[in-house]
């Protein structure tokens, strides 16, 4: 982390150029008039706030390429995981998810947090102008909808990404919760438990309002049901998770993906039979080689860094089943002769769940919510309350659907298991590099185990933790729970213009 006199030395900057987080103005100067003016207007408002989540947008007075908020959450989310190995070192704040080096003042989390809020911001001045309408028709009700959808996602991405976990203790402090244009700017952090009823609260308003489908890459009564199954998943409300999970299930709308198609589901997100919401990219919005999600984790030799690759531990847990169709997005680097290449030591096995749309190495329509997390879902949830034959029927059906009808458990665990354990399994093999596996593990109170070479730590050689040459390994590669480090800071930008809110420690 870095030492509280550099922080003393950017401040000045850093609030000259920012001033109060409070202060943004929505992307497209929305105001009351041209929200209600047209049904137009009204539409154009709510697909601003819906670009947000892809655009470039200006932070600190300038565009940066690696600013956009799905890079942001994907590279926040799974590089403190144990799905991702880090290749080598490097100057983008990605690093410090690797490293556990977190400091209040890296672009990253400062842009992250900057663009929520005015995500947050625009969803605000839609449902404050739409409120007021006496009598909303089904159209102006689904774009309300919406915008509380989008309002509940960003802040439950949010609570996640800066606060503990629920389970770990609901009264800690969460995030500040912004849910009129009014609120001051001086807001103290609400506690988790204050940012999740919010959170689940408006995804309930929205899945009332919503009665139309724009297409997966808008929200939907669906998509509503979805982010509840998974916010009840977070606080351990077993019951309104399955029944969430099941509303979506049994909708009619989706199905999974087979062995045949499930290699192309990405790449195909808004086509896909299982996509629930995605955010459509188009070509024109193929940011190549600088600031892609892809950009990190893939090349094909002319595009892409290609600089963090699929973990060994990732590789070993999916090693008794090479028929999983899962491994089609794993993809090793070999030379012409077929032998394996490596980086610093590190196999070298890309991924390619965020390429191939049109071709493009670089191209994806992010999927951030499909039918088989809420199979998961239901599962752990049913897992938890003690309700085996169920859990492991709905691994089943996913694993059916994956070319492993052969490795089913027909409700028998394997020795030594427990439900949740094959849950989890299951959890990592389907979900990874989709920005669910660090929470999976702490909000279950488990240690985050990266004994394994990579540059997730600075400073490390391959020899710290080879058994051979140290069989006591390193221990900080075995990240516990209740680690703050599990969560980033406030960023400083915050902090200093809101006094109330309080620093993660």
């Amino acid at each position: 982390m870095r030492s509280a006199i550099i922080i003393l030395l950017l401040l000045p900057v850093l609030l000259w150029q920012t001033g109060c987080m409070k202060d943004v103005n929505p992307s497209d100067a929305l105001t009351t008039e041209t929200i209600t003016g047209s049904p137009e207007g009204l539409k154009n408002a709510v697909n601003g706030a819906y670009s947000l989540l892809k655009d470039h947008v200006p932070f600190n007075g300038t565009t940066d390429d690696n600013n956009m908020y799905l890079r942001q959450y994907f590279q926040l989310s799974d590089f403190a995981s144990d799905d991702i190995v880090c290749g080598q070192t490097t100057e983008d704040p990605l690093f410090y998810s690797f490293s556990l080096g977190h400091s209040p003042t890296q672009t990253n989390t400062r842009y992250f947090w900057y663009i929520s809020y005015k995500i947050i911001n625009d969803a605000n001045t839609v449902i404050e102008a739409v409120e007021k309408q006496a009598n909303p028709d089904v159209t102006t009700q689904q774009m309300l909808g919406e915008c509380y959808f989008l309002r509940a996602f960003s802040h439950f991405n949010l609570v996640k990404l800066f606060a503990m976990p629920y389970a770990q203790n609901p009264g800690a402090p969460g995030v500040i919760l912004r849910t009129a244009t009014s609120d001051p700017a001086q807001k103290a952090r609400a506690s988790v438990g204050e940012v999740y009823a919010q959170i689940i609260a408006d995804a309930r308003r929205g899945a009332e309002l919503m009665s139309q489908s724009r297409g997966p890459q808008y929200a939907s009564r669906e998509a509503a049901w979805a982010l509840l199954s998974r916010a009840y998943l977070y606080e351990g409300n077993n019951d309104s998770t399955t029944y969430f999970a099941s509303q979506v299930i049994s909708s009619g709308r989706y199905s999974l993906a087979t062995p045949a198609t499930y290699p192309d589901l990405f790449a195909n997100a808004a086509a896909g039979t299982e996509t629930i919401f995605c955010v459509a990219f188009t070509q024109l919005d193929d940011y190549g080689k600088f600031g892609s999600i892809a950009s990190m984790i893939y090349s094909n030799g002319n595009s892409g860094w290609g600089e963090e690759f699929a973990s060994a531990s990732l590789r070993d847990t999916m090693s008794a089943n090479p028929e999983d169709v899962r491994w089609k997005y794993i993809i090793p680097l070999k030379d012409d002769n077929g032998v394996l290449q490596k980086k610093n030591g590190i196999d070298i096995y890309y991924i390619s769940k965020f390429s191939g749309q049109g071709g493009s190495p670089t191209l994806s329509s992010p999927i951030l919510f499909r039918l088989a997390e809420m199979y998961l879902n239901r599962a752990e949830a049913a897992a938890k309350a003690g309700k085996t034959a169920a859990a492991l029927d709905d691994l089943d059906i996913i694993r059916t659907n994956r070319g492993l009808s052969g490795a089913l458990y027909h409700q028998q665990l394997p020795a030594g298991k427990t439900a949740l354990d094959v849950v989890l399994k299951e959890r990592r093999l389907e979900l990874a590099f989709e920005g669910h596996r660090t929470f999976d593990v702490y909000r279950n109170k488990k240690a985050m185990n990266r004994t394994y070479w990579g540059y997730h730590l600075p400073g490390l050689k391959e020899s710290d933790i080879n058994p051979a040459v140290n069989p006591s390994g390193y221990a900080g590669m075995v990240v516990q729970p209740d680690n703050p480090k599990i969560i980033y800071y406030i960023p400083i930008d915050e902090i200093e213009t809101n006094k109330l809110c309080v620093q993660n420690p």
